[in-house]
């Protein structure tokens, strides 16, 4: 008689939140490249946000833009890198805990969509635009702010659902 013990349920079915986020992602991005024209504020709210066609060849705010190409290479395999380890953690994760796994699927999905446009464009597309009078946020994308929500919650879940180890 075996006595393996039987597998839980992991993760890995968050991913299509990732799906969903890569769809979103590009199917806004096709829109803003069919219809919105080059580097022109086009408002949605008077004075404080903008539709706004722009390109990012580098990371978050344009850092390593004028590297010269070889910066596309480097993000696509870092996202790629950080992605793989996230599926990993996916996988380890019990698919009841969307404190974890909802986090780590937002990343994977923004990571992936910019990966898209830099292998198929040679650069990101982005085209939200925040400011205050004459103070301008960069340009981003859904991918981005999947990224970036993301991120935060793995550091606002990590902190929060931290628990203290009993010595032992």
């Amino acid at each position: 008689m075996s006595t393996r013990p039987v597998p839980r349920p992991n993760a890995l079915p968050w991913l299509l939140l990732s799906a969903a986020v890569i769809v979103l992602d590009q199917w806004s991005k096709a829109w803003v490249l069919s219809s919105l024209p080059e580097f022109v504020p086009v408002p949605v709210i008077e004075g404080f946000w903008n539709w706004y066609r722009t390109y990012n060849t580098g990371a978050a705010f344009s850092f390593l833009a004028n590297a010269g190409g070889w910066q596309i290479v480097f993000f696509s395999a870092l996202a790629f890198a950080i992605s793989g380890l996230m599926g990993w953690w996916l996988w380890r994760t019990p698919r009841g805990d969307w404190r974890q796994a909802l986090p780590y699927a937002l990343v994977i999905g923004g990571a992936l969509g910019n990966v898209i446009d830099r292998l198929v464009h040679g650069h990101v597309v982005d085209f939200i635009q925040w400011h205050w009078r004459d103070y301008y946020w960069p340009a981003f994308n859904i991918a981005d702010c999947a990224v970036v929500g993301g991120a935060i919650g793995i550091g606002l879940f990590g902190l929060v659902g931290a628990r203290p180890r009993k010595a032992s």
